[in-house]
């Protein structure tokens, strides 16, 4: 079987004393979703916040463990290059808003001071684009703030910025939550394209989401993962009585 893109051993995360996250053991399949679930305050939004090396700008943070990506320790690495590598699209759209859509794409170059050939440039921001079905809407106005765009649309000129990096995984944290029904769609079919070229991972507090989009689920409550396999499996035949409990709306 191949290796996991991303593992993680005995990870734990805290602020101060406080445990946020307790012994997440976890194997991560290469060009698949995996769902992150669980109510709110359970940890999942601090895990992927661990995976790409947020958490700790937070102060007092801190983690223990391993987390791995391609058998590589991430908190061994310059965490510039972490962030590189691990993509990250948040809950509410956040183009730079004094950048136009082109500038936005390739955000990451210019903020890392990485110096590219003009005609390179301009490759990257339509493949970008391209992959994050963006590219027809917005190709006759490059130059325009990317705040003109409507919600839908600047989430995925958020994904197509994150995607420009050639980053290994995405994390995207409850990406629709702040969308309405149509651009959820649309943002939707996009994840479940995406995965061809990159992992992704998904927080969610939408189970219907989950269902339709991941092939992995991994079930997060009060800080430890209670249960984790594949979606159609949890979904059907859970394994722990508070996965059953949470999917079918007894709490959360």
């Amino acid at each position: 079987m191949e290796s996991p893109v991303l593992k993680t051993e005995n990870f734990c995360a805290y602020f101060g004393d406080n445990q946020i996250l307790k012994n997440i053991s976890l194997e991560i399949t290469r060009n698949k979703l995996t769902a992150m679930m669980g109510p709110s305050g359970c940890g999942k939004t601090t895990l992927v916040r661990c995976i790409n090396r947020m958490h700790e700008l937070i102060p007092n943070a801190r983690v223990s463990g391993r987390m791995l990506l391609q058998n590589e320790d991430i908190y061994a690495l310059n965490p510039i290059l972490a962030r590189r590598k691990i993509g990250m699209v948040f809950q509410r759209p956040n183009p730079f808003p004094t950048m136009n859509i082109y500038d936005n794409v390739i955000a990451g170059y210019k903020l890392n001071g990485i110096k590219i050939a003009a005609a390179e440039l301009d490759r990257i921001v339509e493949e970008s684009l391209r992959k994050a079905a963006l590219w027809n809407e917005v190709k006759d106005s490059l130059y325009k703030k990317g705040t003109f765009l409507s919600g839908g649309q600047q989430q995925r000129l958020c994904i197509a910025r994150a995607l420009a990096m050639k980053p290994e995984i995405m994390l995207l944290d409850e990406p629709t939550s702040a969308l309405d029904p149509k651009s959820t769609a649309h943002i939707e079919e996009l994840m479940i394209e995406l995965k061809q070229a990159v992992t992704i991972i998904l927080v969610t507090h939408n189970i219907a989401q989950a269902a339709r989009t991941s092939d992995f689920t991994a079930f997060i409550y009060l800080g430890d993962l209670i249960e984790f396999g594949p979606t159609q499996k949890l979904f059907t035949v859970p394994e722990d009585k508070r996965t059953e409990e949470y999917l079918s709306g007894k709490f959360g």
